[in-house]
């Protein structure tokens, strides 16, 4: 555990938890545990996963994945210090009451660690193949967003919507926060925003590998937070990065993971601590590293990066 930290944003990992198409295998949960616990040996400050049930495109590419509300809940056992959280859970797959009420609850077992990332999803086949409607989403996601932001910070909501409804609900027993986990929306579109703006603590944009680009994204957020009479200041910028660690996947003799746009970032640890630090000028308060190859040795290959960064080098 590093102490006295200079790092200029929090710094977590991504670990996709789907099948990958060389292998047909992913992660089990014992390789996802010993990812969680390296993680947070080196220093990492948070620890996400993806919320998918399966992937398919094209009839060509089939992935599945685990459910993340039962890996955020373990890996909440499992660690003691860093933050973790679904990247991002989408509301169309579970009840919005519930949500609310599963979110509580682990933040309740990890001790007042979780972000509530939450989104629309995108991708239909697994809407069709699970039964879950995919028409309206952001309309579907904005009263879900109501339902969960009422429960978590009062304890209590009483809606009717047109797609969903929580009458005279309450969260009882109440977990280690009072106005319980913060809430990150995860988007860019132009209503997503002002969502965000809206009801959330947190707003994310994912693989964003262009430090330009995410100053482009926060002028568009800052725009949102003026059009719902809010304080731009006040909703925290949560980016998310890829990292190709070239000497680490030669060592692990294994393809790389990312073979289109948006590129990586890559170099030497002194190059990449460098390229990792120009984000404090698009204003990052939290950044999520997806490293490829993900795996303790990925983990420990990134270690000295992290080193840097307490340094600010």
């Amino acid at each position: 555990m590093v102490n006295d930290r200079r790092r200029p944003f929090k710094v977590g990992l991504f670990v996709p938890t789907f099948e990958q198409p060389w292998s047909g295998r992913g992660p089990r949960w014992a390789d996802i545990a010993a990812l969680a616990r390296r993680a947070e040996e080196v220093g990492f400050d948070s620890f996400w996963l993806p919320d998918h049930l399966l992937f398919r495109f094209a009839s060509v590419l089939q992935q599945g994945a685990w459910d993340v509300w039962s890996l955020v809940a373990a890996v909440a056992a499992t660690t003691e210090r860093m933050q973790i959280a679904p990247l991002v859970a989408c509301t169309s797959f579970r009840n919005p009451a519930l949500i609310a009420k599963m979110a509580d609850t682990i933040d309740e077992i990890s001790g007042g660690r979780l972000i509530l990332g939450l989104g629309a999803g995108w991708h239909q086949p697994e809407y069709d193949a699970f039964g879950f409607p995919y028409d309206h989403r952001v309309s579907r996601f904005d009263e879900a967003l109501q339902i969960i932001a009422a429960l978590l910070r009062t304890g209590h909501v009483d809606f009717q919507g047109t797609y969903y409804s929580a009458r005279d609900c309450e969260l009882r027993p109440r977990g280690p926060r009072p106005g319980g986990p913060p809430i990150l929306v995860g988007g860019s579109g132009e209503r997503m925003l002002r969502l965000a703006a809206r009801y959330a603590d947190a707003w994310n944009a994912d693989r964003q590998n262009d430090v330009a680009q995410v100053q482009a994204l926060n002028a568009r957020v800052d725009r949102a937070c003026a059009d719902v009479g809010r304080d731009p200041a006040s909703l925290a910028r949560i980016i998310g990065i890829q990292v190709d660690l070239l000497n680490a996947h030669r060592q692990a003799m294994q393809p790389r993971q990312f073979v289109m746009a948006p590129w990586p970032l890559t170099g030497t640890p002194e190059e990449l601590a460098a390229k990792i630090l120009r984000y404090t000028e698009a204003r990052v308060e939290h950044m999520m590293v997806w490293i490829d190859p993900v795996s303790v040795a990925g983990i420990e290959a990134f270690a000295p990066i992290l080193e840097l960064l307490d340094r600010g080098e």
